[in-house]
């Protein structure tokens, strides 16, 4: 016979177990937060750049300054709203900050890219910094998933680059990555929060290679696909480089002759100045375009006007 106090026991438990399934299975809400998350993305060439990060506020408060006194050395953040003492500032000097609020910071590269010139291979990553009055030290961590800087392990850390910071006159009232200065091979960050600019570069080393080697596997997974080298036939026209093109769209007729890479190759052989090749090669499309059923009007109407402006 069970006592009146085991079974006191007994159903206290179920209901615990009872009201942690419960608690488990409860519907969340999305809430906004103070400081709201955001991201901004850059392709340089066929990388792409992506940061995902929360915008915390001014507020009126002290952003930079030296840490309190009690703070000890070596630790690894003092980014505590919680326990951070009246009056200190928001991020001190000399410990790592997660470069934000919330969740840490991610830096994102598809491809190996050099940072200021150093080697940051392709990855997903947790972005701190440890900023200084004069440097900052910007750190690239491979833990993406943690929590602010409060787990941070400098044993994980892949990279880690010194910058300078810039004072600037205008405030910045919510943190802000940008990529202001882009060029074919390259793309400036910069870190904007109250009157402090923290720029620096991200650079894809060779623009050129990266692309063939990504257009050969896309070609050797898709060998029997002729629109890949049209399109790459169409990405060195936009260039002026006419016989890269023509190669390519050359390679494009070879896996499968259709009225489009036809087309394609007339256009690229008339704005190379082959034009007598480039009407024979219209007549070409245009008979091809016709055997498949497809509207041949544009190729009639742009022969007509290279025949009207030869004679």
């Amino acid at each position: 016979m069970i006592s009146l106090k085991h079974f006191y026991a007994s159903f206290l438990i179920l209901l615990a177990v009872v009201c942690s399934s419960q608690a488990q299975q409860a519907p969340s809400v999305r809430l906004p937060r103070p400081s709201q998350k955001a991201t901004v993305m850059q392709t340089v060439g066929v990388t792409d750049i992506t940061i995902t990060y929360s915008r915390p506020g001014v507020k009126g408060r002290k952003i930079w300054g030296d840490p309190p006194a009690s703070a000890k050395p070596g630790t690894a953040t003092l980014d505590d709203a919680n326990s951070r003492a009246k009056d200190a500032p928001i991020v001190p000097y000399g410990h790592v900050w997660r470069t934000g609020a919330n969740e840490a910071t991610t830096f994102t590269v598809t491809d190996d890219v050099l940072i200021n010139g150093q080697k940051l291979p392709a990855g997903n990553y947790s972005l701190h910094t440890i900023p200084g009055r004069d440097e900052w030290t910007i750190i690239f961590n491979s833990d993406a998933g943690q929590w602010g800087s409060f787990s941070y392990d400098e044993k994980k850390d892949v990279l880690r680059v010194k910058v300078k910071p810039q004072a600037v006159a205008d405030n910045q009232e919510w943190l802000l990555y940008s990529f202001p200065v882009v060029t074919a091979n390259s793309a400036q960050v910069l870190i904007r929060w109250e009157k402090v600019a923290v720029p620096f570069t991200v650079e894809v080393p060779n623009v050129e290679a990266l692309m063939r080697s990504k257009i050969d596997a896309a070609i050797a997974a898709n060998p029997t696909e002729w629109r890949i080298p049209l399109q790459v036939a169409n990405q060195y026209a936009n260039d002026d480089k006419w016989d890269e093109a023509l190669k390519w769209v050359e390679q494009s007729i070879k896996v499968k002759e259709t009225y489009q890479n036809l087309a394609g190759k007339a256009q690229l052989l008339y704005m190379a100045g082959r034009k007598d090749e480039a009407m024979t090669v219209a007549e070409q499309a245009i008979k091809r375009g016709k055997a498949d059923n497809v509207d041949t009007a544009r190729m009639e109407k742009r022969l007509a006007d290279w025949k009207a402006a030869k004679n």
